[in-house]
């Protein structure tokens, strides 16, 4: 495997060579950088043309200007805009702030999606398969700026009106638990006095709960609670260990929950202690901690195949962590909502952050969180439907294969067939779709950035195009080509740890 990541790598680098010296000598004659200052009326013209072109070495052929470039991307410096600005300020600044925008959403519409797209090919021509098959090609034909506006109008100033007075109306709880009852119905199948057995239960549920977020006005002052807490948590456990190995294997279920019941006792001690003087080290330090003691629980039980009890109880462990952390921060929102930079309309439209608020980094993670929620959900609808259909498609081409009945035929649960060989050579073409998905990713979403007002590496490479300024779109390319070409080896690898009939060699 060394040997075939070595040859790969010394590849991309030919590779990288030769796409960046095309890259700069179309770049060259696209556009001159002189052409702004040539139209100008301002009377040392002249001197402004002559120190641009020091500055950017335009009277050196584009060829040899390619080779200067290069020997300053050998030391690390991607050279100077035509602002006289140093490019590896732009350039962090706008990956920065592309990857809190993109990188959340893009796991989120992953996750979301793979997941929808394999129940729906389990239950396939049912209701819930034609209806997230409408709704991904719905998604998927919609124009993103035409998302972001609508969000922006009803996602923030519809939502910030109504924040005000949360009550829900009767005819929406109505609406939304009938829509809840035929959802879960759909998904759930079986014969119809079981499907309207659910449909009864999950509407009164559905209903019963808006209720009481109406009555008690929950989303002014939200919180999670120990009652809720605790249900959740053990929800959690006996969830993921459904998913994960199956309720049968006792050790599995055990763990996880064992680490359910730890996180009911931290509660409080989390709540009203050590979360109050949060800081980001002592948040990545307690995420290491939940991880290397979930770890540890699943070890001990897991005896002698100790691998999937110790999965299981880390998911356990991470989902129950996420969740205190989730009502410590709700339990800022009051306060985050109704500060003199806020005043009562939390859900942001334009930005990364709200100048001067200060506060804790409860409070700053709340703010960061509302500027996110917009642009994220616009991406997450666009992508969605497209990885829905892939994993859908995959799926149910590997559910047809000779292996998948061998495998029912040997009496392995349904469960065991799904997760352990269908799910896992579903994954290749996914795998394949996201590692080509990485460069676009960190390329940016040029038209979410704009309308929300995000300066990430979309809008720097437009911005240093209209200008004609090589530097900028030249370390755009880099960074964008590097990470292409590193996650196509990243998918390379995972071929081999998904299908043992795949060598890397």
């Amino acid at each position: 495997m060394a040997s075939f990541i070595i040859r790969r790598l010394i590849a991309s680098v030919f590779v990288l060579f030769a796409a960046t010296f095309l890259m700069y000598i179309l770049v060259s004659l696209s556009g001159d950088p002189l052409e702004e200052l040539a139209q100008s009326n301002a009377p040392n013209k002249a001197e402004l043309m002559e120190a641009r072109t020091r500055l950017l070495n335009l009277d050196v052929p584009a060829p040899l200007r390619y080779f200067l470039w290069l020997g300053g991307l050998f030391r690390g410096d991607f050279g100077i805009s035509i602002q006289n600005q140093p490019v590896n300020a732009l350039l962090a600044n706008a990956l920065t702030s592309t990857l809190t925008l993109v990188t959340t959403a893009t796991v989120v519409a992953i996750v979301l999606g793979i997941s929808v797209g394999i129940v729906s090919a389990l239950r396939q021509y049912s209701g819930f398969d034609y209806t997230v098959t409408l709704i991904s090609f719905l998604f998927f034909s919609l124009p993103i700026f035409w998302v972001a506006v609508l969000l922006k109008q009803y996602g923030a100033i519809q939502l910030n009106s109504w924040l005000a007075n949360p009550t829900i109306a009767v005819p929406a709880i109505i609406a939304i638990s009938l829509i809840a009852g035929v959802l879960w119905m759909s998904l759930i199948g079986g014969r119809w006095k079981r499907r309207l057995i659910v449909l009864a239960a999950a509407t009164l549920a559905t209903a019963g709960v808006l209720t009481y977020l109406s009555v008690t006005q929950w989303f002014a002052d939200p919180s999670i609670g120990i009652v809720v807490y605790a249900a959740l948590a053990i929800g959690i456990a006996i969830g993921v260990t459904a998913v994960s190995t199956g309720l049968r294997n006792r050790k599995s279920l055990y763990a996880a929950l064992t680490v359910a019941v730890l996180g009911i006792a931290l509660y409080f001690p989390m709540m009203n202690g050590i979360l109050n003087g949060m800081t980001l080290g002592l948040f990545v330090l307690l995420i290491v901690l939940t991880i290397v003691v979930t770890g540890v629980i699943g070890w001990f039980f897991g005896s002698p195949d100790r691998g999937p009890v110790i999965r299981t109880a880390i998911l356990t462990g991470i989902l129950t962590a996420g969740l205190i952390a989730l009502d410590k921060y709700m339990s800022y929102w009051e306060v985050y909502a109704n500060s003199s930079r806020i005043r009562g309309r939390p859900i942001a439209t334009v930005g990364a952050s709200t100048p001067g608020l200060g506060g804790n980094f409860w409070v700053q993670g709340i703010d960061l969180y509302t500027h996110l929620l917009l642009p994220t959900i616009a991406i997450i609808l666009i992508s969605f439907a497209s990885y829905t259909r892939y994993s859908r498609a995959s799926l149910l081409e590997v559910m047809n294969q000779d292996y998948i009945r061998t495998a029912r035929a040997k009496g392995l649960t349904e469960r065991t067939v799904v997760v352990r060989h269908a799910f896992r050579n579903a994954l290749i073409p996914i795998t394949t779709i996201i590692a080509f998905d990485v460069g676009a990713v960190v390329g940016g979403a040029v038209v979410t950035e704009t309308v929300f007002g995000w300066t990430g590496m979309g809008r720097l490479f437009v911005d240093a195009l209209r200008v004609s300024d090589p530097n900028p779109i030249m370390a755009f390319f880099v960074v964008t080509g590097t990470l292409a070409v590193l996650f196509n080896l990243i998918a390379d690898l995972i071929y081999a740890a998904l299908d043992p009939r795949i060598k890397v060699s």
